[in-house]
């Protein structure tokens, strides 16, 4: 039971982290934006990426190990579309990491122009993001499609 509840917490840190990190990296989105910025851009998106291994690690472990068990979730059309989400959100995130990747070097003072690709990739993983949850709370109620 203490390994289910510890295993569960750091599910939902990672989940509010990515969260957060995708909000912030939002934020910070102009349409051009010195290096220095977009250096603090890659940043907060590895942060992302670590919680994002993080929610794999920690889902699969309950979904394999210490959840409802493995009938549970591989029967239940709901996880599957939670899931789904989930590796749509990270198809999407590999444009704007690579952006920020290949743009943080260089003269920190030099103006960079952002594609508006980034800045509507961010906003479809931020929009999928949030029906997530709502996925999450119809599965634990035992509601399927």
């Amino acid at each position: 039971m203490t390994l289910e509840l510890f295993i569960r917490y750091f599910h939902f840190i990672s989940i509010i982290t990515v969260a957060g990190a995708l909000v912030s990296e939002h934020m910070l989105l102009e349409k051009s934006l010195p290096r220095k910025t977009i250096k603090k851009l890659a940043m907060i998106d590895a942060i992302y990426g670590i919680a994002a291994i993080l929610i794999v690690i920690t889902g699969l472990t309950m979904w394999f190990g210490v959840g409802k068990g493995a009938d549970f979730y591989n029967t239940n059309p709901v996880m599957h579309t939670k899931f789904t989400l989930f590796i749509v959100i990270g198809i999407l995130s590999i444009f704007p990491t690579v952006f920020f990747m290949k743009n943080r070097k260089g003269d920190q003072d030099e103006l960079v122009e952002i594609p508006k690709k980034i800045f509507m990739y961010l906003r479809i993983e931020i929009a999928l993001l949030f029906i997530i949850p709502l996925l999450a709370v119809l599965m634990a109620r035992g509601i399927s499609f």
